[in-house]
């Protein structure tokens, strides 16, 4: 069984074409998708579309407030959250996506750490994993979580940083997510750590409908693609796809006790 750890299915553009993307995932071997949240308007939306259970496949959510989207967050989104939380304990999987993003035009550091310290407290309290979105801020990110110590740990999505700083991520706990990136030839460094980091340490992702795969850059990015995903990391790795799908799929299991 193959994982997408990480799939904005309840995007509005699936919606005229969800269900053909679930078929076409279900067809490749994809047996479970994680839909993160990443604004308070969406959860309602994630938390609808993962109580539906397509034949095959099953879908699990995460809820959390994302840095990029700092103008849309509110104090009391918090409170709703830590509500949502409580309410959907035995439905969710992780508090996500959530992080810090200082690439982004005009970041305001101290903001986004404030709403990431908030998050992962919440993620304590409850004993859930995070699903954490970091850009240009891998050192922050690591002071923070050595300071809490999540009892759960989590994935660093679509991870972007040194081989060093994913070997600090391990200690920790955490896994990290690799997605279409790793289709690009120029992504040098990445498809190096993809290649050479301990498959224990690995997960898989497409973070559709973004990141598209190099083949398809053009497209918006699916579920389905994460059967490319794996055929890369085992040809990068010299292994046997079935060895690599079957590693990154106990990792996910393992981590975020999907049932």
């Amino acid at each position: 069984m193959l994982i997408d750890t990480h799939c904005h299915l309840d995007f509005p553009i699936f919606d005229s074409w969800r269900d053909q993307a679930l078929a076409q995932a279900r067809a490749a071997g994809v047996g479970a998708i994680v839909v993160p949240g990443v604004t308070a308007e969406d959860w309602g939306r994630v938390l609808v579309l993962t109580t539906t259970r397509p034949e095959g496949i099953r879908l699990y959510p995460a809820l959390g407030l994302h840095p990029c989207f700092m103008s849309e967050h509110r104090p009391e989104h918090l409170t709703r959250l830590a509500q949502l939380v409580s309410e959907h304990r035995s439905e969710l999987v992780a508090i996500g996506e959530i992080g810090l993003d200082f690439q982004i035009e005009d970041y305001d550091a101290a903001a986004q750490t404030e709403l990431l310290c908030d998050q992962l407290q919440i993620a304590r309290e409850a004993e859930l994993p995070v699903l954490l979105h970091v850009r240009k801020a891998h050192d922050q990110t690591l002071k923070l979580l050595r300071q809490l110590r999540l009892p759960r740990a989590g994935i660093v999505h679509a991870f972007s940083g040194s081989e060093q700083q994913a070997r600090e991520y391990a200690k920790l706990g955490f896994k990290l997510g690799f997605g279409g990136a790793i289709s690009y030839p120029r992504a040098t460094r990445l498809r190096r750590l993809a290649a050479e980091l301990p498959l224990e340490w690995l997960v898989l992702e497409t973070d559709a409908p973004d990141m598209p795969l190099s083949r398809w850059r053009d497209e918006p990015n699916q579920p389905v693609r994460v059967a490319e995903v794996v055929r890369i990391i085992a040809e990068l790795r010299k292994m046997e796809i079935e060895q690599v799908a079957q590693q990154t799929c106990s990792n996910a299991l393992a981590l975020l006790a999907l049932a």
